[in-house]
């Protein structure tokens, strides 16, 4: 596995701090599957996230019904999961 350049990783970590949980965890999933054996591990570091938020992540976009859902944050707190229309 080639690590990305500096400057690449630089925008990665930007674009990643201004995304959603959800979102966060699909987009390191997939820089992850791009470099292939050891791009999990190297991307929890880069994204300073958990190994298995990547994991999961993974398993998401394998998961068609969990592709068509959006998260809802209600006033008061806590998630309703709706489809997405």
């Amino acid at each position: 596995m080639n690590p990305y350049p500096v400057k690449v990783e630089q925008q990665m970590q930007k674009l990643y701090q201004s995304l959603s949980e959800k979102d966060r965890r699909r987009y390191g999933a997939i820089e992850a599957l791009k470099l292939g054996w050891g791009g999990i591990s190297y991307i929890s570091l880069l994204f300073g996230c958990d190994y298995y938020t990547i994991r999961f992540g993974i398993d998401e976009l394998d998961d068609e019904s969990a592709m068509n859902m959006r998260d809802i944050c209600p006033s008061g707190g806590g998630h309703i999961h709706t489809a997405s229309v």
